[in-house]
């Protein structure tokens, strides 16, 4: 059995993960989707228990209905899992992991200026990495967004 099959064999004894949320594409790739409720109890599990302790980055998309964070975290042996969850483009809610991992806080910002997602806990800071004047509402990252709608009568 490989590392990368090892790791999902422990993610699926101790969250009962379906069939399909758990990928292995590649040596040394592992993808997991995992639903915000579950998000932060995976999250430590992968760093106390299989020493994932290093966040690379957070990838943020727009999938239509809803946005989705891809947080990349690696360990020693170079193993990537790329743990995937979402929440409503509506309502886009999430806790901020800066407490894991202080870096986080830039990440976190993207999410916020690019795609509108609001992160409980983020404290207050300059905008990242949109200027300050940046018009509120304007997602440039959103499928939706529409460059025009920053052009002013005039300008």
């Amino acid at each position: 059995m490989t590392k990368e099959e090892e790791i999902q064999q422990e993610l699926i004894k101790n969250f009962n993960f379906p069939e399909g949320k758990i990928r292995i594409p590649k040596e040394r790739r592992i993808f997991v989707d995992v639903s915000m409720t579950e998000f932060e109890e995976v999250l430590k599990f992968l760093m106390d228990k299989i020493h994932f302790d290093t966040l690379c980055t957070i990838t943020g998309l727009d999938e239509g209905a809803e946005l989705a964070m891809i947080y990349h975290l690696t360990r020693q042996d170079g193993i990537v899992i790329n743990l995937k969850t979402s929440v409503p483009k509506d309502n886009p809610v999430i806790k901020t992991i800066m407490g894991y991992f202080p870096s986080a806080e830039f990440y976190e910002r993207e999410l916020v200026d690019l795609l509108g997602a609001k992160v409980e806990g983020l404290p207050e800071g300059s905008r990242y990495p949109l200027p300050d004047g940046w018009p509120d509402g304007q997602y440039p990252l959103r499928k939706d967004w529409i460059a025009s709608s920053l052009v002013k009568e005039g300008q």
